[in-house]
């Protein structure tokens, strides 16, 4: 065997600098936030060649002593940090020491600084771990780093780099990340001596919304709900993105923790389930969102480049975001108005339209329900007269009934949110005249997620009955799955879903719910299971039972090609107005637009 010896200092750096330094933009994150720690108000990136030939990074924040130079570029030597407990209240963006070291051993590097009440700066240098005395500088109060040649002593790891536009797009997306985290502070960003990116400080609410919109588009504004909401020592702010506003791939999703962008398995989970009954099929959507809490309640030294974190509490984090999310989401309702209007306490509130206006039909009854319905119904524990109610437009509506063709004369601000109906189009689409302009209406769209919310609204605090199993179940699981079934017994009961535990790793089931008779009942026990031994927490019996009322719905709606009269469009519009999440269908689609009278305007060139 080789004799063991212990490692040159130069490559225990370099074997860290392969942990935390995996490109140019790791560099930046490090150096950036090195600098927000020191309390800088103003931090200036200067690229070259994607970062492959230079990244300077020059802030105003307190600066170094000159004594201390030698040290910031030493491993495992940090002013952040000085004890376990200092470890367990982790509040600054960096605390290991490693960073510098790690960067000045794969780099030509130097140090500038000075301290606000010093006469003069001092600088050092490193070149591939060789550091050389202080000297007097010329700088002003702050710190600049310039880290030149990366990786030109590591040939291996430079040949890992990508082209200068790929690396430099990185260090972009890692500056808007930053600039979104710390609104105060202004960054400033240029490429080959060109100007790229500036973002001024943001000084209240509204300038912070405003540097949102340069990150996410201007349009995310518009197409979001503020959310500020706090709650057993934890608070959750910032915006998420409508339904409707949802892309094709999680590029704008930021989620940032005690001010720390990090990606979190519980963190994702809850989002995903918080969106699960209004988004579109592989849609994913956009937020930018704030949780706070006791530094001591979560664990940030799980990561080398810190990219994760763990919770102390993680059922109890993973339910209070699922929660405020799902209540935030579940308050749009079309025809809302909102606005971000800046509030006395500087908060952004989202504010409304009015009420829909009263003394309009409400939804008749269905004639007819397939046979398949009523065992769902007998299964859900709702009355006979509810669902009725539910099911669909159809019948004629009481006598008397108003019948708005057109807008009514009446003060600006009076009219309902989405208008009164005025025509119906290829017997599919709804058009109504509002305030604003046109409104279009999907029918189908529209009444299956009315049918559902009330479906769902039915089967609330109603008894779930289940269904026993001829032959039970045995089923081998992991430990943790077997322990989290004989915890969560009790809640999977009110379920309807009987487990017991049969051994160290096995499960045996003996009833399910009989809603979902015929479902695959080992596929359904571990993934209720599985989800149980994760999160604490699982939602899969209530996704697959919305999953069967959302068919419900959808096969007890007014379908596309029926004529509807006005009184049966305006009475849909109502219901529109006062259902939850109803600016979605049951499976993430759109229920309605509006076209504005300006949009019109520019369609047929007015004014011009």
């Amino acid at each position: 065997m080789p004799v063991i010896r212990p490692l040159p200092p130069e490559l225990i750096n370099q074997i860290a600098a392969g942990e935390v330094i995996e490109r140019p933009s790791s560099v930046v994150k490090e150096l950036v936030e090195n600098s927000l720690d020191a309390g800088a108000t103003r931090v200036e990136v200067d690229i070259e060649q994607g970062g492959a030939r230079l990244i300077r990074v020059r802030d105003d924040g307190g600066g170094i002593a000159p004594d201390e130079l030698p040290l910031a570029v030493a491993s495992h030597a940090t002013s952040k940090i000085g004890s376990f407990d200092d470890l367990e209240h982790v509040a600054s963006m960096g605390f290991r020491g490693e960073a510098l070291a790690s960067v000045s051993s794969v780099a030509r590097f130097a140090l500038t600084s000075r301290q606000h009440e010093a006469e003069a700066a001092f600088r050092i240098e490193v070149d591939g771990g060789r550091l050389q005395a202080a000297r007097p500088a010329q700088h002003p109060p702050g710190t600049s780093v310039e880290v030149r040649d990366l990786f030109y002593n590591v040939p291996a790891r430079k040949k890992f780099m990508r082209a200068e536009r790929t690396e430099f797009a990185h260090i972009d997306d890692l500056l808007k990340s930053l600039a979104l985290a710390r609104g105060s502070v202004e960054f400033r960003l240029s490429h080959n001596g060109k100007p790229v990116r500036i973002w001024k400080a943001a000084r209240d609410a509204q300038a912070q919304l405003a540097r949102v919109a340069e990150v996410l588009g201007e349009d995310f504004p518009a197409q979001s709900l503020r959310v500020d909401h706090a709650a057993a020592g934890l608070r959750l702010s910032g915006w998420v993105g409508l339904p409707t506003a949802s892309r094709a791939q999680a590029d704008q999703q930021y989620f940032y923790v005690n001010g720390r962008l990090v990606r979190d398995r519980v963190v994702a989970h809850a989002v995903r389930q918080a969106y699960a009954d209004v988004l579109f099929h592989g849609r994913h959507p956009a937020f930018v969102l704030y949780l706070e809490l006791d530094p001591a309640g979560v664990d940030v030294n799980v990561h080398p480049a810190k990219h994760e974190v763990r919770f102390r509490e993680q059922r109890l984090v993973h339910d209070f975001l699922f929660r405020t999310l799902h209540e935030a989401l579940s308050q749009t309702r079309a025809g809302q108005v909102e606005s971000h209007a800046q509030a006395d306490d500087g908060r952004l509130h989202m504010s409304t339209a009015s009420a829909p206006a009263p003394g309009l039909p409400g939804i008749a009854r269905l004639s007819s329900w397939p046979a398949r319905a009523e065992q769902n119904r007998l299964a859900l524990g709702v009355r006979d007269e509810p669902l009725a109610d539910y099911a669909a437009l159809l019948g004629e509506p009481p006598r008397g009934a108003p019948v708005a063709a057109t807008m009514p004369a009446a003060e600006e601000g009076e009219a309902p949110p989405l208008g009164y109906a005025i025509a119906q189009l290829k017997n599919i689409y709804v058009l109504a005249e509002n305030a604003q302009g046109l409104v279009l209406v999907d029918m189908h769209a529209a009444h299956e997620r009315i049918t559902y919310e009330k479906l769902k609204a039915g089967r609330a605090g109603s008894n779930l009955r289940s269904q026993l199993l001829l032959v039970p179940l045995n089923l081998a699981v992991s430990a943790k799955e077997a322990a989290a079934a004989e915890e969560h017994a009790d809640a999977l009961g009110e379920w309807g879903l009987e487990l017991s535990r049969s051994g160290p790793s096995g499960v045996v089931v003996r009833r399910i719910p009989a809603l979902l008779e015929g479902a695959d009942v080992t596929r359904l026990t571990r993934d209720v299971l599985a989800e149980l031994a994760q999160h604490g927490s699982s939602r899969r019996l209530q996704e697959l039972e919305n999953e069967l009322l959302s068919t419900m719905a959808c096969h007890g709606s007014v379908r596309a090609g029926r004529r509807l009269s006005l009184p049966e469009m305006n009475a849909l519009l109502r219901e529109m107005e006062a259902t939850e999440r109803s600016g979605q269908c049951n499976h993430g689609r759109p229920t309605w637009t509006q076209l504005s009278l300006s949009e019109l305007d520019r369609l047929f060139m007015r004014g011009r």
